[in-house]
């Protein structure tokens, strides 16, 4: 059996504190370490409370470009709690990140569809895995 104590998921940026400030100010994520000029690059993990799965946001000092994928590329969070699920979409309207039509329609009909800094897409899911997956 495969057996892991945390999950990292990893990549570049050119604009590190406006990813920041999208992550942590608008979805509440948890700045959970940084580092600067390490090997010159710049960077945050960010997570949730329990910090065995987190994101690494990463900016060198020559440029760390990163074109998004498609639009179907989703960074999904369930989020059983209706009122936190509207109190995460309404910070990131006031940070001026708008729900946008996600490339799937499935996404439509329990979730939010925002888009990253970097246009990368964020999906706010109205419930749990467990649901999800009985709905099919």
């Amino acid at each position: 059996m495969f057996s892991f104590s945390q999950v990292r998921i990893a990549r570049p940026t050119n604009q590190l504190p406006k990813v920041i400030q999208f992550y942590t100010e608008g979805l509440g994520l948890e700045k959970l370490s940084s580092f600067t000029n390490h090997a010159g690059y710049d960077g945050v993990m960010l997570g949730l409370p329990d910090k065995q799965y987190h994101l690494e946001f990463t900016q060198h000092v020559a440029g760390s470009p990163c074109p998004a994928p498609t639009k179907d590329n989703l960074l999904v969070f369930y989020i059983p709690d209706q009122a936190v699920l509207d109190a995460a979409a309404t910070r990131m309207q006031n940070l001026g990140y708008f729900p946008i039509p996600p490339e799937n329609p499935y996404w439509n009909s329990k979730g939010l569809t925002f888009e990253d800094p970097d246009g990368w897409r964020v999906v706010l899911f109205a419930g749990t895995w467990g649901e999800e997956i009985k709905r099919g």
